[in-house]
């Protein structure tokens, strides 16, 4: 089903609840030319009862951990199970192009790249971008870059703050350098942390066009993933940030958290952004030992990185209230005068 020539690589797909699309990613990916991936589909609670069928069809092996890992869990589970040079994500819901894998491990092994970010587009009409990289907030959120866009907007090369984890690929010395995703997050945010956390090792992260990936792409918001969402952002911040950055960032942090409290009351999801909060006194413990670690293993400066942060968020992605372009003009202007700090 693949070709007999070209690099090895494993590509980890985890399956949760009725996986309508797994069927293809899974067969795409066994289909791949130029390279001879070897799959590694974990079962995270899928309802399906056809895994074992799946997996003798396509050739992947099946782990059963027995409980939901999560993203995080799910993937270094998967990834711990090779040797391959290269590794791949690839959601479930996602299909990859016949050279799309090739593509992006083409960029991936050259020395000064960590992460190849695939050209990722909307299944609804494949000539729509989903992402071409993602973009980091000097705050801490990221989302879908040039989501909606025609994708022959981005149709170039580029480095990229974050690389989408619908569709990546990693030398595997980098992942186990970077020692993969933190499993504490369990979901979100994660591509985002190992992006950045890539950028500070000194690697860049470079998005791959014509590396197409359709993905089946709903961002939904409900209660569990904002919670996930802002829980993981603050952690991000606070494990990856250096002291200086943090200690320049506090006031406009502090005023965003308020912030993000009103609009999580407002819209019915305030005792989740609390129950972010507690996570974080409650495992500090975690969170100062993380960052030590973080800190310690990095090789490039915040003032060197400050160039990949953004500070207007995409209305598109973000919708705002009215009045915070004013905000958002306002840190801009509080961004210019104090990054020459940092």
């Amino acid at each position: 089903m693949t070709d007999s020539a070209g690099p090895e690589l494993d590509v980890v797909v985890l399956a949760y609840g009725d996986e309508p699309y797994l069927d293809a990613a899974l067969t795409a990916v066994a289909a791949s030319a130029g390279v001879r991936p070897r799959i590694v589909l974990v079962d995270n609670g899928t309802t399906r009862d056809d895994l074992d069928e799946l997996c003798a069809r396509t050739g992947a092996t099946l782990l059963r951990p027995g409980r939901n890992l999560g993203f995080t869990g799910g993937v270094n589970r998967g990834l711990a199970e090779g040797a391959a040079p290269y590794v791949a994500l690839v959601n479930s819901d996602a299909i990859v192009a016949p050279d799309a894998l090739a593509r992006l491990v083409a960029v991936a092994a050259e020395p000064e790249v960590g992460i190849a970010s695939g050209d990722i587009r909307l299944a609804d009409d494949p000539s729509t971008m989903n992402s071409a990289g993602n973009p980091v907030h000097v705050l801490g959120l990221s989302w879908a870059g040039g989501l909606g866009d025609p994708a022959t907007l981005h149709a170039e090369p580029r480095d990229v703050a974050s690389g989408s984890g619908a569709g990546l690929v990693l030398r595997r010395e980098v992942w186990e350098r970077l020692r993969g995703f933190p499993e504490e997050f369990f979901a979100y945010q994660e591509d985002l942390e190992l992006s950045w956390r890539t950028w500070q090792s000194g690697l860049r992260v470079r998005y791959v066009p014509g590396a197409v990936v359709v993905h089946h792409y709903a961002f939904g918001r409900h209660p569990a993933k904002m919670y996930l969402l802002e829980r993981n952002r603050l952690l991000f911040v606070l494990t990856t940030y250096a002291g200086r950055t943090l200690a320049l960032l506090a006031l406009p942090l502090l005023a965003f958290e308020v912030a993000m409290l009103l609009v999580a009351t407002l819209q019915g999801w305030g005792r989740q952004k609390l129950r972010g909060w507690t996570w974080i006194l409650r495992h500090t413990r975690w969170v100062r030992a993380r960052r030590r670690w973080v800190q310690s293993t990095r090789t490039v400066t915040d003032r060197d990185l400050a160039p990949l942060w953004v500070t207007r968020f995409d209305p598109a992605v973000l919708p705002l209230p009215a009045g915070a372009g004013i905000l958002q003009g306002a840190l801009a202007a509080y961004w210019r005068a104090v990054r020459r700090l940092l």
